[in-house]
């Protein structure tokens, strides 16, 4: 059972922390939008207040025609500013004004770029494709990996605990014997044995929790004191965000396991 459970919370760690860094990264694949020479920044606004209105965003940056050309600048101008210098009085990209976006979720993308190309005065609309898809594969695959993972590991668990309660049900099936003849239900009869596969249960989560809490803290500081350099990427949840889902769902775990595990075989005991 404590195996199962330890398993159960290596799984969900990984799991959560994988699905934070594809949202870390997903936070970074944005849509630009730019707009017809000769619209004005009253019409463009007008534009940007309809595209904040929709649902699939989550974030929004207006980069002005001078902010693009700053930014240009230190790109490729760097060290040499003297060759920017011809361009002060003339902005190269004066009708380069745009809006950078940034979405709720990823796999929405497809469907925000058509609308944005239907709207009047919208001239093009820039974004990541390849990204986009391998950021929604790669979510695809976690979640149903994961999920069938979670499946097997709480059927053996249940196996494990049904099979533990029927053996000690075999060694006292003289007990049981006696306790029915002198009238005891099958309520007391299969009390002892449920409240044993409670205890079980929650023993059974408690020892891999303390496990895996020490085990994610050291992790976390190893990351943070030797793998600063992949900081950007390898960005691993905080203890106690994971914990906080983690400790009750299996604490419930152990606890439904126990309990219905050393339910269904007592019953099926009481029965012959």
């Amino acid at each position: 059972m404590a195996a199962c459970i330890f398993l159960f919370c290596i799984l969900y760690s990984v799991v959560v922390n994988v699905q934070h860094m594809v949202k870390a990264m997903e936070d970074t694949v944005g849509v630009t939008v730019f707009f017809d020479e000769g619209l004005s920044e009253e019409e463009i606004q007008a534009i940007g207040d309809v595209i904040s209105a929709r649902s699939e965003v989550a974030d929004m940056r207006f980069v002005s025609a001078e902010e693009a050309w700053e930014s240009y600048k230190e790109d490729y101008f760097a060290g040499m500013p003297e060759l920017a210098e011809g361009f002060e009085e003339d902005n190269p990209l004066a009708n380069s004004a745009s809006y950078e976006l940034y979405l709720n979720d990823i796999e929405d993308q497809q469907e925000f770029v058509e609308y944005l190309e239907s709207i009047d005065g919208v001239r093009q609309v820039n974004y990541s494709e390849i990204a986009a898809q391998g950021l929604s594969m790669v979510n695809s695959v976690v979640g149903y990996v994961s999920m069938g993972l979670i499946l097997i590991l709480l059927a053996v668990a249940v196996f494990l605990i049904s099979n533990t309660i029927a053996i000690t049900i075999n060694a006292r099936r003289e007990e049981i014997k006696i306790m029915r003849m002198i009238g005891a239900t099958n309520f007391l009869i299969r009390s002892p044995f449920v409240v044993e596969g409670i205890i079980i249960g929650l023993f059974g989560a408690g020892i891999p929790l303390v496990l895996v809490y020490y085990a994610y803290s050291y992790a976390v500081r190893f990351c943070l004191s030797h793998l600063s350099i992949l900081s950007r990427i390898l960005t691993l949840l905080p203890v106690w965000q994971v914990f906080q889902v983690l400790v009750p769902v299996s604490l419930g775990l152990g606890l439904g396991i126990g309990l219905f595990g050393s339910w269904f075989s007592i019953r099926k005991h009481l029965r012959a």
